[in-house]
């Protein structure tokens, strides 16, 4: 693929984004093709190695803020007609309730993943202070008589400590999953607000 291809594709990926946006990648992505072939490559090869046009449309689309993409696609071409105007005003009870419904919705569903995590990190907290606490209660039992409790305390401390390291890997692995999900579903957001071109 020469180096016009490329920029057509790449065009076409990215429409639906805002303007100046666009107009920023295409400018970006050629001049770094043009600095590839001054050092030597061919423009097939300078092509190559810039990268696929999908993935650069996809780390485009997550760079944008959410926003900005709908604000785009809001704005209107044309001005509403009349009749579109009164249309808009009389669903305005069933379609406005079912809006704020699915907001809701996503916000609570999102709200108690992030509290399961807060949770689970409580969790990490109670097992990593635990063998500390275990550690003053021994020497209280074992001062005031009691051997064979402060070291029983003493050793849930230490299974608390061992169960501790695991709780943390847990906690972080979920935490980034999440986080993970929370990125994709951005994404998917911005990729419905964005209208693809019909080849």
């Amino acid at each position: 693929m020469n180096k016009q291809e490329f920029l057509t594709k790449l065009r076409k990926g990215l429409s639906g984004l805002p303007q100046g946006d666009i107009e920023e990648r295409l400018a970006f992505y050629g001049e770094m093709i043009d600095d590839q072939i001054e050092e030597g490559l061919s423009e097939e090869e300078a092509v190559s190695a810039v990268g696929g046009v999908d993935e650069i449309v996809r780390q485009t689309v997550a760079e944008i803020p959410l926003a900005k993409i709908a604000k785009e696609k809001i704005k209107s071409k044309k001005r509403p007609s009349a009749g579109e105007i009164v249309l808009l005003v009389l669903g305005s009870p069933i379609w406005l309730s079912l809006l704020i419904a699915a907001f809701a919705v996503i916000l609570s569903f999102y709200i108690s993943l992030w509290a399961v995590i807060i949770s689970l990190w409580a969790v990490f907290i109670s097992l990593a202070v635990c063998p500390l606490y275990s550690v003053l209660t021994c020497v209280i039992s074992v001062a005031g008589g009691n051997t064979f409790s402060g070291i029983a305390i003493l050793a849930l401390g230490i299974v608390c400590a061992g169960l501790s390291v695991f709780a943390f890997y847990g906690c972080k692995s979920v935490t980034k999953g999440i986080s993970v999900l929370t990125k994709k579903a951005v994404t998917a957001i911005k990729n419905h607000f964005i209208k693809k071109e019909e080849a």
